[in-house]
């Protein structure tokens, strides 16, 4: 028991715990996102679908895609309002890119959202170990499975040792999946400075694709992850926490735009589709929070997310979305014909120009060693925060309060019960696949064992 107790602190340091040093105030909510001159104010349930986009010339696919994740990356960068230039690379891609201002990833923390994303099902779906740094088994199908079947070069490159080939499953399909080398594991938070490193892997395993092969890369860049960092090369924005942030995320922002600026020179550029976003967002004392994992609130799930490339229509989209559709649309956008059980749905005609239809949007965090279970549906301006086993229903107004800070569930009694019937359409039909073990952790109440 001394053993357990001892291991979930380790992981509430990592994810979630205040720092043990510089104490930061809670900041005001995240800015709203950047007006957009080609899209409809955020919607309502009962608000049309935003108008499709002027038609672009369409490219023929079938095209290569190349996921781009930064760990941590919180929702206000500068192209969303935030003042600091603190990634110009991104923000100057994301002016040519569908960029969605209510992107959401559909976990708060790596080892739930990453595996929704590669699988295309929320991790309450899949089958899975009972600890914070979960494991699946090959029982799961994860999309890059099917690209390599239909002949597409799969490789994905990472900073972190949870991600080492074989560790969690999530590799699974990939057949050159790599991490930078010289990592050491550490429960409580990353050690290491790693994009300098990222960006030269990903070149070297670019140059090895096969001629005239299709590929999929999956790259997951580290270093907005705590521990923040001060680089030489990058500038002094403060010796406050989010301070030191900002100079993590433009530290990685250069080195992802030396990646960029190589992928430019290949002959393969213009039938290739870059896809930005994060597998979680950050809290800097919203809610009482740092880090992040263990809830559902916007900080930490609302995330940037941009899809870029050939036939691509540039415009702010500000109908919500959330990963759990990467793997349909990626599927799609390579030309591969496969069955699967996808939940999501492709983006690809939306990304094209098409009306981008209102629907909800889920995220998911199964209870496991340390993490409470959590779920959230967001339904045009309103999201509703359910607890447990839907034992406690919150509700919020997103567009007049974003950094949700008053709980609307008895004064708009109406509104909640309209929420709580659409969460449940949505939610039922998706419990008929139980995770390894059911629905509890595997050994009961605190895991037992390795936390990795």
């Amino acid at each position: 028991m001394k053993r357990s107790l001892a291991l979930a602190t380790l992981a509430l340091a990592c994810a979630g715990a205040p720092p043990p040093a510089e104490p930061t105030p809670p900041l005001p909510p995240p800015p709203a996102p950047a007006p957009s001159a080609s899209a409809a104010p955020a919607p309502s349930p009962t608000t049309p679908a935003e108008p499709p986009a002027p038609a672009a010339k369409k490219p023929t696919g079938p095209f290569n895609v190349v996921l781009l994740l930064v760990d941590s990356l919180r929702a206000d960068m500068p192209w969303a309002g935030y003042p600091r230039d603190i990634a110009p690379n991104l923000a100057a891609l994301e002016k040519t890119c569908a960029s969605y201002t209510r992107g959401y990833s559909t976990s708060s923390y790596t080892a739930k959202s990453v595996a929704a994303a590669l699988s295309g099902k929320y991790p309450s779906m899949l089958k899975r170990s009972g600890y914070f740094f979960t494991k699946y088994p090959e029982s799961n199908l994860f999309f890059p499975e099917l690209l390599a079947k239909a002949g597409v070069h799969t490789m994905a490159t990472h900073g972190h040792m949870y991600m080492k080939k074989g560790h969690n499953g999530m590799d699974q399909g990939f057949a050159d999946w790599r991490i930078v080398d010289g990592l050491s594991f550490d429960a409580q938070t990353d050690n290491h400075v790693t994009s300098d490193k990222m960006t030269p892997l990903a070149i070297e395993q670019l140059e090895a694709v096969p001629s005239g092969k299709p590929f999929f890369m999956y790259l997951h860049y580290m270093d907005p992850h705590d521990v923040y960092h001060q680089h030489k090369d990058t500038p002094v924005f403060g010796k406050k926490v989010r301070d030191k942030y900002d100079s993590e995320v433009f530290y990685t922002d250069l080195w992802i735009g030396k990646l960029l600026d190589h992928m430019k020179k290949q002959p393969w550029w213009d039938k290739t589709v870059v896809i930005v976003s994060a597998d979680h967002g950050e809290a800097f004392g919203e809610h009482k929070m740092y880090r992040h994992a263990f809830e559902l609130w916007e900080m930490l799930v609302h995330v940037p997310l941009m899809f870029c490339g050939p036939g691509i229509t540039a415009r702010r989209v500000d109908t919500p979305r959330s990963s759990i559709d990467f793997a349909p649309t990626v599927v799609e956008l390579m030309g591969v014909k496969a069955e699967h059980d996808f939940v999501g749905e492709s983006l690809v005609a939306e990304l094209q120009g098409g009306a981008a239809k209102e629907r909800p949007v889920l995220l998911d965090l199964p209870a496991d060693s340390n993490n409470p279970e959590r779920r959230a549906l967001i339904s045009g301006n309103y999201k509703l925060l359910v607890f447990g086993n839907d034992w406690r229903f919150d509700l919020y107004d997103l567009k007049n309060d974003p950094g949700e800070t008053k709980d609307l569930a008895k004064s708009e009694p109406e509104k909640l019960a309209e929420m709580k019937s659409l969460y449940q359409k949505v939610w039922t039909p998706l419990q008929k696949v139980k995770p390894f073990g059911g629905n509890k952790l595997e050994g009961g109440g605190v895991a037992s064992g390795p936390a990795n």
